[in-house]
């Protein structure tokens, strides 16, 4: 057994149980607090099943993204040694990374055939952070890794680094929780921040991809707040109407492969078809979430002025 496999299945064997225990207790809490959470069992049950499976195919899968860290680590510029301050650096930094591919994950279609799975249920749980893919390590977006390597990160920090994350988020995936305090909301994802990147209402699509630190939707254009007067409605802007595993898990992909090969498109439109945003169209017939935010955005801008009388700016209204 190599290095990796035996620091992931480690780690398996504290996480899994952690998170079953966690969906269980969040249930119980929900149940005497009558909070909107408690889910149908069985949406809970396709989360957990799914995320179960993913932990076996993504594992496996795992072998490009661990071969390729370890290959380029010859090429490495400099050796960066083990020490808190460097751990704490290469967290940070393998969190820049993750909002990158997150983002990505939302504005390529090949990969938001992945990620959409995700997003699926109409539910806000902590088994909805289950809710994962099986082809992460088939996208592409892992290599974003490389160059944390190449500066001179140990590909074992790298990779340990890439465990921390998903744990933490995980426990964002709660309304049991309103709000942190002030300065926490400021600088941490909290399960507000990650409540906006759930939800399906037009202000609030596009936003909130940050993984631990929320300073980077803050830095680049992507961070929106809750809006307590409208919650988060949960799922894609077009939900699946099933619970089917295999349908969750590949209709996006076939999604794809019907639009790649159907009539019409020339050859540049049909490669669109799988590197551009989910929802573009060659015809103009559908609509993408950026689209459907900036529309929505229009018509608040048309019905709402400030208090001169001024048409208020994206940027103000935005901010309200």
């Amino acid at each position: 057994m190599t290095l990796e496999q035996i620091v992931t299945s480690n780690i398996a064997m504290i996480v899994i149980p952690l998170y079953l225990l966690s969906i269980v207790g969040e249930t119980i809490a929900n149940h005497f607090r009558s909070e909107k959470g408690i889910g149908d069992w069985k949406d809970n049950l396709v989360s957990i099943f799914t995320g179960l499976v993913s932990a076996l195919t993504n594992g496996v899968g795992a072998a490009i993204t661990v071969g390729a860290l370890f290959w380029v680590a010859q090429y490495q510029l400099f050796v960066i040694p083990l020490t808190l301050a460097s751990l704490i650096l290469c967290f940070v930094l393998d969190d820049l990374r993750y909002y990158w591919h997150h983002r990505v994950a939302h504005r390529c279609r090949w990969v938001w055939a992945m990620h959409v799975t995700h997003h699926s249920s109409t539910q806000y749980n902590f088994s909805v952070s289950l809710r994962q893919g099986w082809t992460k390590h088939f996208t592409g977006t892992m290599m974003f890794k490389l160059p944390l390597v190449l500066i001179g990160f140990d590909p074992v920090v790298v990779l340990f680094c890439g465990f921390l994350n998903p744990t933490y988020q995980f426990f964002l995936h709660t309304e049991l929780v309103n709000k942190m305090p002030r300065w926490f909301e400021a600088i941490f994802n909290t399960p507000s921040h990650h409540r906006v990147h759930h939800g399906r209402n037009p202000q609030y699509l596009d936003a909130n991809y940050a993984g631990t630190l929320i300073i980077w939707d803050k830095m680049f254009g992507t961070f929106v707040a809750e809006d307590a007067a409208d919650r988060p409605d949960y799922g894609l802007v077009k939900n699946l109407e099933t619970l089917n595993p295999l349908t969750i898990i590949f209709h996006e992909y076939w999604g794809i492969a019907q639009d790649v090969f159907s009539r019409g498109p020339n050859l540049w439109q049909r490669i669109l078809y799988i590197f551009a945003p989910p929802g573009w169209s060659h015809d103009g017939s559908r609509q993408s979430s950026g689209e459907i935010k900036q529309e929505y955005l229009q018509q608040q801008l048309a019905k709402t002025a400030d208090a001169d009388g001024q048409p208020l700016t994206r940027q103000k209204l935005q901010k309200a």
